[in-house]
């Protein structure tokens, strides 16, 4: 077996070549350019050796690799994709205190050189970036919703700052005709001296959903009148100003969803068909996972989500109660505590367990990560064997 080290960077890469039987440095670190000329002049040394017999491994680590990768998977060259802790741990066993481009190439050699049960890299044959653009739509996806609540919450400041009693008109926030108002008058004040045929056109929209609301113009200056709500200027044009923010980031988490919804029919996964599994959430488990086949074993990927138990035990002490290791991605262990609560009120079975765990005196967190492991163990049953979900596979 002939090992390829690559040392990823912004501009430039290092690579050298390692015989994994001798450990001899076949091929000096050498730097190349991250353009298609140093492509292929890595291209041209590595084709000195049979595709069959290379592992080419590099640090799944920010996006610098991304177009090195796609390059070499399309070439069918296999690789080895490397956690930089595991880099970096190796680095400082072997002595090395300060991280240098050279030197890592051939670290990375010895990762990948590793003949220790469980591997310390995952292993990609076959180019699978369409789950790569579907992993950058779920976790935009994500980021726009987090910006959203933020925005949200800044926007509920400034209301109960110019019109406390405003919320309180309306059965739901955030409607057509809410958003309107906000927009338009900003204020109590601005409200209360406004021509009541000015506030009318804000509800000439219907509401969320296509229903009216039963407040009306008269009613919503009467309560401006009244308000308590101080005059300021600031909070006006922040609250206009944040009313076209929220808009504006809808729109881009609509239009997002879309395209994810496209990728979800495409992929006709097993896993849409357990019940509370949306295409949003089906889709961003799907692309944060990756590859199935990198797994063996269901456990595997609960590590993954970073949802296992912290086992703590010595010869004289264990833990009675470990919180889960928060390892992995968080956007996968953010997604499935999105959907765990329509997981368990879709399904039968999924809520008795719940059940049982909180008459075993555990808490509601608690309980809910012990039904999202057991759903990470359905999902890696359905994706290993293509079986659509039923109850019998909780029995």
């Amino acid at each position: 077996m002939i090992l390829v080290g690559i040392d990823i960077g912004k501009n430039k890469h290092t690579f050298s070549i390692v015989d994994k039987g001798t450990g001899e440095i076949l091929f000096n670190p050498s730097v190349f350019d991250n353009n298609q000329t140093g492509f292929l002049y890595l291209i041209k040394k590595l084709s000195n050796y049979a595709k069959s017999e290379l592992l080419i491994g590099m640090e799944d680590t920010g996006h610098y690799h991304f177009a090195l990768l796609k390059y070499l998977l399309d070439n069918r060259y296999t690789v080895a994709l490397i956690n930089p802790t595991t880099t970096d741990l190796t680095r400082k066993i072997q002595g090395g205190i300060t991280k240098n481009d050279t030197l890592d190439s051939i670290t990375i050699c010895d990762v990948i050189s590793s003949n220790h049960r469980k591997k310390p890299y995952r292993v990609t044959k076959i180019n699978r970036f369409d789950l790569y653009e579907q992993k950058q739509l779920t976790r935009h996806h994500h980021n726009l919703k987090e910006e959203l609540n933020i925005y949200k919450n800044r926007l509920q400041k400034c209301i109960d700052i110019v019109f406390p009693e405003f919320n309180s008109l309306f059965n739901s926030k955030y409607g057509i005709v809410y958003m309107s108002i906000l927009k338009t008058f900003s204020s109590a004040n601005a409200i209360a001296n406004a021509d009541i045929r000015s506030i009318r056109k804000c509800f000439e929209f219907k509401g969320q959903g296509g229903r009216r609301i039963s407040l009306s113009a008269e009613q919503l200056k009467t309560a401006a009148k009244i308000s308590v709500g101080i005059l300021s200027a600031a909070e006006e044009i922040q609250i206009r100003h944040l009313v076209c923010q929220i808009e504006l980031l809808e729109k881009q988490i609509s239009e997002i969803d879309k395209r994810i919804e496209e990728f979800s029919v495409k992929n006709n996964s097993a896993i849409l068909s357990i019940p509370g599994i949306s295409h949003f959430s089906g889709t961003s488990i799907l692309a944060e996972l990756g590859d199935i086949c990198n797994y063996q074993k269901a456990s595997q990927i609960i590590k993954f989500a970073g949802v296992a138990p912290y086992h703590y035990e010595s010869s004289q002490f264990m833990a009675q109660h470990t919180a889960i290791t928060k390892k992995g991605s968080r956007y996968l262990r953010k997604t499935l505590y999105q959907i765990i609560l329509p997981v368990i009120n879709n399904n039968e079975v999924f809520r008795t367990y719940y059940n049982k765990k909180l008459a075993e005196g555990k808490g509601h967190r608690c309980a809910q990560g012990h039904c999202i492991r057991k759903l990470l163990r359905v999902t890696y049953h359905l994706l290993t064997t293509g079986q659509q979900f039923s109850h019998e596979l909780l029995v």
